[in-house]
Formats: C-alpha cells, structure tokens, sequence
C-alpha cells in the first residue's frame, strides 16, 4: 500500500519539586526573553514567558552543527549520563533491553521475490547489517541457511561512513537490478546506489544519486524516474523534491529531463511505478499539494502528464488486473448521481482512463464500518488482500471480482490481536502476515491466496513473564462526550489505590493507528518490575478511519488534548494510579502530545516523556520539514491559526512561577524531519527558569534516535531508569 511520507516513532518521568520564580535570562549573551504576568488562578499569579518567534533568543540552539549549540548539547548528555547511568539499576536494564534486541531469535522479517526470501539483518556482530536472501524451502525450515548479498558493515568500513540501512527496489520481473538506499548516520537524505545482484557489486557507472531527500524509481533497466531536493531550484519549501526527472543511463543526473514539476509550496514531489498481476505497468506521480491533499497524475511514455479527476484526500492502493484501487478520505460525488462515502476502498479500470484520460465507471470494493479502519492492502498474483481493523483488532480478508463487481471473503486469523500484512506481490500468491499483542509474542504466519489457508512458520519467544498480567480495554468519555477507547495492561490482583507505576502512551496525529504490540524491551523493563502500561487511542489517530482523524486537525486540536486529559483522570479516579505514579510519553507529534500534556495539565504527572519532539509550534514550519505538516497543525502565519497554536505551543506556555513535574527530552542530532532545535530550546527554557528536567541527544539514529542495536538499547534504559526513579522510587 502506498503510503505517505511520515511516521511516527514509538520508542518507549518525576520528582515533582516546586519550581522557583525565576528571570528567563539567556545565558549566552543573545538576548532575554520578556515574562508577562497573566491571570490569577488558584490564587496563584501565573508568569507566562513571552517568546517572540521573530527574535527568538534561542535560535541558536536551530543551528544543528554548531560549535556552541553542539557544546551546549555535550554539557546536557553529561548530566544526564551522571545521574542517570549513575542509578545501580541502568546497567541492568541495558543489558536486558540489549538482549532482546541483539537476540538472534528474532524474526527474520523479508520479502518474497524471484523464489528467494530477501531479509535485512542486524546483530552483535553486524552492526551495520547484512542483506542476504535464502529460499522459501529454507526460510519455512528449522535450519534456514542465509546466503549474504550485502555486507554493510564492510561497505560502512571502506568507506569510513556511518551507513544506514533504508531498503532496497529491485526492478521486476526479473530482478537483477536493483537499488539500494542508504543514510549517513539514520538521517532521511540519503543516497541512491545501483547493485548488481548477481555479480553482487555496486554498479560502476550506475544510477548513482547526490545525498538528498527524494526518492527513485524504475522505469526500465535504462532509465529511472527521480525527485531530488538538493537545491532552492528543486526543492519544496519543505524540503523534499519539487520535480519529477527522468534519468536514461550513461547519463548525469544534472542532465535528466524533467517529466513534471509541481509547486515551491507543494510538500512534495514523487515518481513511482505502478504494476499488475496481467503484465500492465505504468509510470504514475504523487504531488502532495499538502500532507493530506494529493494530485495524482499518469505519466505516459509520450505527451504530457494527465492528472486524474479523483478527490485531494484520496491515496493510491495499487493495481489489480488494470484496475485501479484507491481509498477516499473524504466523501466523493462525483456529479453523475454516484457518492462514495469516506472510508471506501474503490477501483476504476486504468487502462481505459489511460486511453482517454476520462474515468468511466467506479466500483466499490469495501466500506469501513464505524468503528473499522483499512490497515493494509496488498495485491497479490490471484486476488486483493485487505488488513482490516476492527475496534482496534484485526481481520483478514480477499477480495476478488465476481459478478459484475466486488465481493469479499474473511480468511481466518488469530483473534484479537494485531495483524501486519506484508510480503504481497502481483507476480506470485504468496503473502505474510504478522500477529501480536500486549502479551503474545510476535507471529510470522504464511498466507496461501489460492487456498485462503494461513499457516504459522515462525515465533519470537516470550521475553518477560505474563503470567499474571491481564489486558483490559477499555473507554471513558472526553469533554464533548465522545468515548474514547485505551487499553490497560498490569498485574491481575493490582490494589486500586492509586500506588501503581504507570506509563500511558499516546500519539493522536497524521491518521496514525496505535495498536496493540509485543515489546520484550517494555515488559522486561516496566512490566515485569511492576509497571502497568496504558495506551490511549485518542482522536487524531486512524484507528477509526478518516474521521477520527481529522476530527482533531488544526484548530479543533484541543480535542486531541481534551481525549488524552479525559484517560488520565479517569485511571486515577479508577484508583489504578495517581499523579505520582502516572507518566505520560509519547514521540515526534507525540513529543507535541506530551509537551501540552507538560503545560496544560502538570497536576496530572509524575513522569513527563517527550521524544524527538515538536515544541516550538510557532517556528515548526521553519524548521526542517515543517512546513509540509501545515495541513495537520496549522498556519503560524495565520492570525487565526497561528493564535490557536500560541495556545498550544508548549515552547510558549511554560509559567515561570508553575509546578511542574520533572520531564525527560531526548532527541537526535542527526534527525533531519523533526528539528533538534525543538527539545534543545526547551531544554534551555526550563533550565533559565530551574524547573527540572533532563535533557538527551544522541548524535546518530535519525528520528528513530538510534542508529543500530546498542544505540537502541541505551535509548530504552536511559528511559526506563529515569522512569524508574519518578514513578517507582518512594522519593
């Protein structure tokens, strides 16, 4: 399933001390901040601190290599290493958290193509990786023996490059050219190499791309489409390329011919290939107009781009015997009588839209139902699978064309747990399917289309003891009456009174669904040790479609909000913890998320988490590839908008005479989406004022804040123990 640009991480705090009055006084000398005594409430004078984005005194804290920003930055991992790698408990920690992921237990998650398994694999010893493939007999074997195709730590070593995996598209059908992508350091501008796969080499004098964002795709063995950002003249005002080239080998990449260029404003830019199970192709782009509005355009081999008649809010699922398949996340009428409501899965035959440029009739393959969402699409070679979500579970269904039309088949699954469909192809019936929960490990189970059986051929083992753990899911009612679904996970004969260690977690943005998952690295240590877990699906999320989602855009934020406050109140009143023992966590829009939770409701915590975060939502549009996420937040420039995000911004919310409980910022140097500038000029606010906090930033690992499995294990024990100290310890 095509999906869009953004994901959000998940990787997994507090003394509550009174904050003391204070001066915001910058202490490099760049200039002081104005504080404004605000209204009166509880009888206690608030002291907002004014910061005007225009003349930000810590915008030298944006400049993300800078020697005095970079400075600053070592002196905040040193304090926080003393205190935290200083807890007897860290090492342990680190220890199990590093067992699970260096663990070679693990699935070996792949793809299928051209009869071979192709997997990405790290461990102790291949910290960089390898790529390696092996056949499906081997692969559903006891004893799969792996074949290297790729030895990135070799690579990474001759080249003296902190190189990070990013994936691979080998061109089908046959499969001897592919290309590989790889990022310095975890970052998202990366570069584009061509590989032989059967000399097994990088091809000299290849398709070879400068480090940027973008993206590349094949047209045939000779030519390639491409979108580069690397420079004012090809790039969006959010980073990402503004143009579609293509590229004929033998030739410079400076020296393509540009095929469609979209608008500086546009977020984006992407060329991509589209193929069927009936040997149809065709070269299609995506110009995101914003993040969630698209125009869809084919590319013919000849004349000039044709944007299809389909709604903005739509997104491209794939092609089934020359039909097109799309969903609508917005209710479409198409004048002629026909009104497809938001949510559907459609198609219409493409080849005749090819031939025309006019869409003839439109067929509807499946309709979520209130509480349902599309988790996933695949196409395989003899029908269409859909991943479909159902009160936050899932279910797998086919769907084939019969009758005139659409009709659908459930194939049996586990029940109740969370499904992950991946693995299809047009050109072969084979599909995978993952299955987990809070307390089942994960499962690799092996989808026959033909058949419609699924067989299970593999499993992780059960990492921390579950035997008296329980989950729960429950709902408890927002502001404006809406329930709102979390689940709970915790000790079968836990005391309501209030003295549990708790950590809820949340996102609620870009229509991303948070589901139930295995974590060996959370129940070893959080679960195991006495830890409950709570996870919120509140509105902004897609666990119930479109309209969950934008129930909460923009100005109607609050509501997000409102929903994550609403869970949190209610599992104290329930007596399973207080705020003491609550923790709040969440990351990227999440880290947004958390900082409001920091501003707006301090009362409510213990423990504050708030990982590679937005902060500054008056400058967020500036920064990085900020301004592509205007369609989610808002305009800063707006007098409307951007007065709302003044509201919000935690950056600019922060009282200088408020309690607040202490709170753990960690970001990445080297993560180019989400700017460190937004936890560095937060960190530095709060220390002007002396309420506490921590402050980490790694220098690699992108936005997933680590860059191999150590880097990840260090990540969740730095967590873990300054979760330990907040929520568990009796001071």
């Amino acid at each position: 399933m095509l999906q869009r640009f953004l994901t959000a991480t998940a990787a997994g705090a507090l003394l509550v001390a009174c904050s003391q009055p204070a001066t915001d006084t910058d202490t490099t000398g760049t200039g002081n901040d104005m504080t404004d005594a605000t209204d009166m409430e509880d009888g206690a004078e608030r002291n907002i601190v004014e910061i005007d984005p225009a003349n930000d005194p810590r915008v030298w804290l944006e400049e993300v290599e800078g020697e005095e920003a970079l400075a600053w930055v070592e002196g905040q991992n040193e304090r926080t290493f003393e205190r935290l790698t200083g807890d007897e408990r860290y090492q342990g920690l680190y220890d199990a958290a590093l067992e699970v992921y260096q663990s070679n237990d693990r699935i070996p998650y792949g793809s299928y193509q051209n009869g071979y398994i192709w997997n990405f694999w790290r461990d102790a010893t291949n910290t960089h990786g390898l790529w390696r493939r092996t056949s499906l007999e081997s692969y559903l074997s006891d004893n799969t023996e792996w074949e290297t195709v790729l030895d990135l730590d070799a690579v990474a070593e001759a080249e003296g490059v902190n190189w990070v995996w990013q994936g691979s598209s080998c061109l089908s059908p046959d499969y001897r050219r592919c290309i590989i992508t790889l990022s310095d350091g975890g970052q998202d501008a990366s570069v584009r190499r061509e590989f032989d796969l059967e000399s097994r080499t990088f091809v000299e004098d290849g398709f070879v791309s400068p480090e940027a964002k973008g993206g590349i795709s094949w047209v045939d063995e000779d030519t390639v489409l491409f979108g580069f950002a690397t420079s004012e003249e090809n790039s969006t005002t959010s980073g990402y390329p503004v143009s579609v080239y293509r590229w004929e080998r033998g030739t410079a990449w400076e020296d393509a011919t540009e095929v469609l260029r979209g608008d500086r404003e546009d977020v984006g830019v992407w060329g991509f290939r589209v193929e069927d199970n009936a040997g149809n192709v065709y070269m299609m782009a995506s110009e995101a107009d914003t993040f969630f509005e698209t125009t869809w355009w084919y590319l013919p081999d000849e004349g000039e781009p044709v944007s299809l008649p389909i709604p903005a809010r739509s997104s491209i699922s794939g092609l089934y015997n020359n039909q097109l398949l799309f969903t609508l996340e917005e209710e479409w009428d198409r004048g002629n009588g026909d009104v497809f409501p938001q949510g559907a899965l459609l198609s219409f035959d493409f080849g005749e839209f090819a031939r025309s440029g006019e869409i003839g009739d439109v067929a509807t393959v499946f309709v979520p139902g209130p509480r349902q969402s599309i988790g996933g699409i695949g196409i395989a070679n003899g029908t269409v699978l859909l991943q479909i979500d159902d009160n936050v579970t899932g279910q797998l269904w086919r769907y084939d064309t019969r009758d005139g039309g659409w009709q659908g088949t459930r194939i049996p699954t586990p029940d109740n747990l969370t499904l992950g469909l991946f693995g299809t192809s047009p050109h072969h019936n084979l599909a995978f399917l993952n299955a987990e929960g809070f307390l089942t490990p994960d499962s690799l189970y092996m989808v026959n289309v033909p058949t419609g059986s699924v067989t299970q051929v593999d499993s992780t083992p059960a990492w921390f003891d579950d035997e008296n753990l329980i989950v729960e899911q429950l709902e408890t009612a927002s502001t404006d009456g809406t329930m709102i679904p979390y689940f709970v996970v915790r000790h079968r004969d836990t005391v309501m009174d209030g003295t549990t260690p708790t950590l809820l977690y949340a996102y609620g943005g870009f229509q991303v669904s948070i589901q139930p998952s295995y974590s060996g690295v959370r129940g070893r240590l959080w679960l195991e040790r006495g830890g409950a877990y709570v996870v919120a699906n509140i509105r902004g999320g897609g666990e119930f479609g479109p309209a969950w989602h934008q129930a909460g855009l923009m100005m109607n934020r609050q509501r997000i909000y409102d929903d994550l406050i609403s869970v949190a109140e209610q599992l104290i009143e329930d007596g399973l913890t207080s705020p003491d023992h609550l923790g709040v966590y969440g990351g990227s829009n999440g880290g947004l998320l958390t900082g409001v939770m920091y501003t707006q409701r301090p009362d409510l915590w213990g423990a504050v988490v708030s990982a590679v975060p937005l902060l500054d939502m008056l400058r967020y549009h500036m920064l990085l590839a900020g301004a592509s996420w205007m369609g989610e937040y808002g305009d800063p420039n707006d007098p409307d908008e951007g007065g709302f995000l003044r509201t919000i911004s935690p950056y600019h919310n922060v009282d200088a005479n408020g309690e607040y409980p202490e709170i753990y910022l960690y970001t990445s140097t080297k993560d180019d989406r989400v700017h460190p500038g937004h936890a560095r000029k937060m960190a530095h606010l709060l220390e002007a004022l002396g309420h506490p906090y921590l402050y980490y930033e790694n220098t690699e690992g992108g936005h997933s804040s680590a860059a191999n499995l150590a880097e990840s294990a260090r990540r969740d024990a730095l967590l873990y123990t300054f979760l330990s100290q907040r929520l568990m310890d009796s001071e």
